[in-house]
């Protein structure tokens, strides 16, 4: 059963201190390897909208995962225009050190299985896997929603 304060909590928490934390490391280039920037673009304003979320960058896919399914502004987003940009560095060192924007297209896959799909990304990365326990606590009950962004050829 969801439980609505504890939602507000996190999201408060996550909205207020992780989010523009991590997006102060990365505008500087200190970007932490667990984490990417999705870009999209507002479905009402048309503005370009970035937030800092799990890097769940497997090859020419990146994994995304919703913990508040189809209520997160930006599935609204890329529902309404999938075409997104990824900011994200390669899980394995031999694949690059930075991280760089990559464009690819967001479907939204509501009957995956995502938390199976995100303890099987997270093995091997323990930074991952830590995210997962704040992202099961946001979910809080809700259904998680998998996204798989398919990741244009360069």
């Amino acid at each position: 059963m969801p439980n609505p304060t504890l939602e507000r909590r996190i999201l408060r928490l996550q909205n207020r201190l992780i989010n523009p934390l991590v997006a102060w490391l990365i505008a500087r280039g200190l970007e932490p390897p667990t984490y990417a920037v999705l870009e999209t673009v507002g479905r009402r304003t048309g503005r370009v909208r970035r937030v800092p979320v799990a890097n769940g960058l497997d090859r020419d896919t990146f994994w995304l995962f919703a913990a508040l399914g189809e209520r997160s502004a930006y599935v609204r987003n890329l529902r309404a225009d999938p075409r997104v940009r990824i900011k994200a560095r390669p899980a394995r060192l031999r694949d690059g050190l930075r991280s760089r924007w990559r464009t690819g297209t967001a479907h939204p896959l509501p009957d995956d299985d995502a938390e199976a799909r995100h303890r099987a990304l997270g093995r091997g990365r323990p930074g991952y896997r830590l995210d997962g326990v704040l992202l099961r606590a946001l979910a809080g009950g809700n259904r998680m929603l998998t996204i798989r962004i398919d990741l244009d050829r360069e």
